[in-house]
């Protein structure tokens, strides 16, 4: 309503102006900040992938509702063929988009519990392949709340404990 209506924005939460903008960065009072949030991602990178080499990070806020999209460049030792680095990929809640003209989106993630990936190689590297993804965040979070409740069922003790 306040940018409507032409008057300040709220920043209690981000500290900068998200709304009908993009940044990099929050204003200095904003918790989480993006540098947090980045080293929150590849802590957990770490974890899932000890022994790859890590990967560049940038962090965008971006006005949308809901929904992440990210860019990942790759490179690998030697060039390695879109399609069998498509199958690498595949995989639980992972769909390779079939044509550049699948490109994943945030509106086309939406509703959808796989992350949409489409995989482009690096024009002027031969050894780099660039992954955009888009996943609907509420819907995995919902997706892994779900599963983890259901594999935490099937553990529970049965008859008498004692």
């Amino acid at each position: 309503m306040n940018l409507l209506s032409f008057q300040e924005l709220p920043k209690a939460v981000f500290d900068a102006q998200v709304a009908f903008n993009m940044v990099a960065r929050y204003g200095p009072k904003s918790q989480p900040s993006l540098d947090v949030v980045s080293q929150r991602i590849l802590k957990h990178y770490r974890r899932i992938a000890p022994v790859a080499v890590e990967p560049s990070l940038l962090l965008l806020q971006a006005p949308i509702f809901h929904g992440h999209a990210f860019s990942v460049y790759l490179e690998m030792e030697k060039a390695v063929a879109l399609g069998d680095f498509a199958q690498a990929l595949t995989g639980d809640h992972v769909v390779i988009a079939r044509s550049p003209d699948e490109t994943p989106t945030n509106v086309g993630a939406a509703g959808q519990g796989d992350i949409l990936v489409s995989l482009t190689r690096d024009t002027s590297r031969e050894n780099g392949i660039w992954l955009w993804a888009a996943t609907d965040n509420l819907r995995i979070a919902a997706l892994t709340a779900v599963e983890c409740a259901e594999s935490m069922t099937a553990s529970r003790p049965r008859g008498q404990i004692q």
